[in-house]
Formats: C-alpha cells, structure tokens, sequence
C-alpha cells in the first residue's frame, strides 16, 4: 500500500524531461519520490523471483534416539520467507499421512495423525529466513520412516523428502527359570527397550545354537520392543545357557549367562522319585513297578512320537497345498513390463522395462496425467479387466518395498492411503523384517524366512490378490472378498534409501 501511494504521489509531481535545446516542462523529483520509484522497482522484480523456490533437506536419514526430541531440516532456496506459504509435512505410505499443516499464517491441524497430537512444532521466526524444518518432541519408534516437507505458494510448489532413522539399544537379558516342563528346564528370556526388532539366540557353553520356542514380541508405550524367547535344556557337563540379543542394524549385542545346579535336573524327573518310594516299600514290587514305569515311559515316549509325526504331517501337508495353489497359478504367468509414462521423475528405467532403480538425478519427464507425482511409483503396462494373471519380482535382500496392484482411477498426484478402499492391494516390508499386508486396518505378517522372490497372483472374477514366496513355494497372504470394477495394474515401489533395484522375473514353471 505505501509503495502504491508513493507511486502515486510521484505520478503527480513529475513533469516532463527537459533536454538542452528544447522548450517546455522540465523533470523535478524529490529525494523521497526517487525512493519510491526504487521500491517499486524492487517488489516489482521481488514478485518475479519469489514465482520459483526449491526445498532442500538432508541427503542422508536423521538418526534420532527413542524418547528425545529431533529436528527434521527443511529449507527454502533462496531463503525467502514462507510465513504466506503453505507447509505441510506428512508420512510417506502411510494410512492417514498428515503430521504437520500450516497454512493462512498458522497451524491447521485438525485432521492431524492421533500420535502426533502436541508432538510437532514449527519455528514462527525460522519461517521468515524460508526454514520450514519440523521438531517432534518425545519420539517414538512408531515415527520411524519417510517423511515429506511440501511447501506451496499461489504459483509454485515443491517438495523434499527425509528418512526418520530411530534407534534404541535395549536392556541386558533376563533369564528366568520356569522350572520341570517337557523333560528339561524351561528358561525364559527377556529384554526391554529396543528399535528396530532385536534377535534373540539361546546358546550353550560351547557357542551352539539351541532350539527354541518362538519369540514373542511386545510393545511399550513408546513403541520400543520387549522380545522374549523361551527353550528346554537338558543336562550338560557345565549346565551354563546364555541367552543373546543381538541388533544387526545398531551393532549391538547384550547378553546373559545363567548356570543351572545338576540337583535340579535330578528333581526334574518325578519318576525316579517314585521309582526310590517304591523300591523301598517292597523288593518284592521293584520288578513289577520297574515294568510299569518302564512300559509308562514307553508309552510316553511313543505319544510322543505320534504327536511329533502328526504336527510333521500337518505341516507338509500345509507345504504341498501352498505348492500346488502356487504352480496352478503359474499357469497364469504374463509378461509384464514397466511403463515409463507412470514412472515417478526419481525412477530410472532399464532399456527393457523389466528394471526399476532410483535414478542420481530428479529425471526431465513431462508431467502426464499418469504420471506418479508424490510416490515414487511406477505401474505395468499391461492393464487387464478379467480373468487371471501371475508374475513374479526379484526383491532380493531390500530392507523396503510395496508390490501388488491398484485400480486405474489410482490418485496419480497426490498422497492416498494404503488400503483397498483406495484402490490398492499390496504387501510390503519396512525396516527389514516388518512384512505388512495393507488392509484397513493393515495386518502384520511374521515370516519365518525372508523371501527372496515374490509371486503375484490375482484373480480378477474371484476379487482375490495372493502373495508367494516363490523359493520356499509358499503361500504369504490372500486378499479375498472383493468385487473388481476397474481395469487393475501392476504397482511397484522401491523403498525408503534403498538403491537396490527391482526386476521383474521370468516365471520358471514346472508342471
């Protein structure tokens, strides 16, 4: 408003130039006017710089520790101010992304995640130099992931992304002794406080792997782990058992030793107990008592033996009905190729279309319609509105990647939520061994062995999307129950800052 009045004011006391030789009114300008003039000069060639910004952040992941505060760094190039932009920072591949708005010159977060409530800040005063870095306070090891800072004026917008890495060593092991079960000690181990997930191993005193039960997992209200394993040990010439927690990402390894008095493996069999009661009472009955026992153990050992081949056969029963679900259909096995004209600008392409990487540079494509603009994303090629197709993709030993299908009328240029009211169906891994199947809500997937190669099956008919390891030829997951109504693609994801690529396989079919 003051530079248009001092236009104004200027406007009405300039007079025309007066050259030697020539007649008539000549320029008088003041100090003041001259002034005004320069300004408006200035917001004149302002408004033309400010049309175009980028948004930078950090090339390599934050490393936060669980529980304090961290800093996620995004900045405006040039650092003009953004206290009238738009700034929104949001998860990547999330269900419900939004973690941060400000617009209209303050904080709108109304539709914020749940457990981000009083958790995030901007810096007012930061916002005038252009830095729109975010502080999340307290954090926990559900922030883990990919976040985006997008900021957006009335004639320009542009977006950076920056990977949350969050780390947590646990507490050293506890073992506790659960006493006689099975024939031997039972142990329990346990450990607190840990991100990501740990391993647990049981040991003996030579170093030796022992079998153990399943480890049960928990999470606290920072969203830390607590693992916990159990085992049954026999009797050894030393009787110490260590119990290990291990945490390849973090290098991190903690561990307890527990020694176990041979006295107790003498109580742990009640028989003899008996058989020393009975012995006692009469010699007479030591015979027909030791028959007893004897044919009672038998018994036992034979029950025990059933049991054991009963749960064998149920499980290769389970094994040979994923195997034949699996090569009836790769029956349905098509050649699927990549299309470059959905790829994300972040992607490269092989010549033959079967590779996806992340490019070093952002690529100069055209911003088609069905071009992904947020997720780096690319579909296949070949849609299909019937019937029933199979293919498989080489993942490899990535820590992150989402693979399935997703409708036609997919949102292109936005954020979605993963889910099949969004038009998706897919599986994905996180973090290295968080295997998800994105239903609503999502569901966890503990797989024993981390697949290597992934089947896809899809059922157009029968509205059902299956899932394959195909080296161990077994069945992941099935999405049933859904009434396809649109042409379905191929979809591909890459990940979280994992330059591994992924390559569309042949399928080796054997009848």
């Amino acid at each position: 408003m003051i530079i248009a009045l001092c236009f104004t004011v200027t406007l009405r006391h300039i007079q025309f130039c007066r050259s030697p030789g020539m007649t008539g009114p000549v320029m008088n300008i003041s100090v003041s006017e001259c002034l005004c003039l320069i300004l408006l000069l200035l917001q004149q060639t302002t408004v033309s710089t400010l049309e175009r910004f980028e948004v930078l952040g950090p090339a390599q992941p934050v490393v936060a520790v669980a529980g304090e505060d961290v800093v996620l760094p995004c900045y405006l190039k040039p650092n003009i101010s953004a206290v009238d932009l738009r700034i929104e920072w949001f998860r990547v591949h999330t269900e419900d992304p939004l973690v941060h708005l400000y617009r209209d010159h303050e904080d709108r977060n109304e539709n914020q995640l749940p457990s981000y409530r009083g958790r995030t800040l901007l810096f007012p005063e930061e916002l005038k130099k252009g830095n729109t870095s975010l502080k999340l306070f307290e954090i926990k090891g559900s922030d883990n992931g990919r976040y985006k800072c997008f900021v957006q004026s009335d004639e320009w917008f542009e977006e950076s992304s920056i990977y949350l890495n969050i780390q947590a060593v646990g507490t050293h092991p506890v073992i506790s002794n659960e006493g006689y079960k099975e024939g031997g000690i039972s142990l329990v181990c346990e450990s607190k406080g840990w991100y990501p997930q740990p391993q647990v191993l049981w040991m003996d005193s030579e170093g030796h792997n022992l079998t153990a039960g399943p480890t049960e997992t928990e999470r606290d209200s920072m969203d830390l782990f607590t693992v916990r394993q159990r085992v049954i040990v026999q009797e050894t010439e030393t009787n110490r058992f260590t119990c290990r927690v291990q945490q390849q990402q973090l290098n991190e390894i903690k561990e307890t030793k527990s020694n176990i008095p041979g006295e107790m493996f003498h109580r742990a069999h009640p028989w003899k107990v008996t058989f020393a009661v009975i012995f006692s009472l009469s010699a007479v009955g030591i015979i027909g008592c030791t028959v007893l026992i004897h044919r009672f153990v038998k018994l036992r050992k034979k029950r025990a033996q059933l049991q054991e081949q009963y749960a064998q056969f149920k499980e290769q029963q389970e094994l040979i009905n994923s195997e034949l679900k699996l090569l009836k259909a790769q029956r349905y096995a098509v050649d699927v190729t990549l299309d470059p004209d959905t790829a994300h600008p972040e992607l490269v392409l092989s010549e033959d279309r079967k590779q996806v990487r992340y490019g070093d540079t952002r690529q100069n494509h055209p911003d088609k319609p069905e071009r992904f603009k947020y997720w780096e994303s690319v579909l296949g090629k070949e849609g299909f509105s019937s019937g029933r197709r199979y293919w498989e993709v080489e993942v490899g030993d990535k820590t992150d990647w989402t693979l399935g299908v997703v409708r036609e009328s997919i949102n292109r240029k936005g954020y979605f939520p993963l889910n099949p009211s969004s038009g998706l169906w897919v599986l994905s891994l996180s973090s290295g061994n968080d295997y998800k199947a994105f239903t609503d809500p999502s569901v966890s997937l503990p797989l024993s062995v981390k697949p290597q190669k992934l089947g896809v099956f899809v059922d157009y008919e029968e509205g059902q999307v299956s899932f394959y390891s195909v080296e161990d030829k077994s069945h992941i997951y099935t999405f049933t129950g859904y009434k396809f109504t649109e042409k379905l693609y191929p979809y591909f994801w890459l990940g979280f800052w994992n330059s591994a690529p992924l390559t569309i396989s042949p399928v080796v079919y054997t009848d």
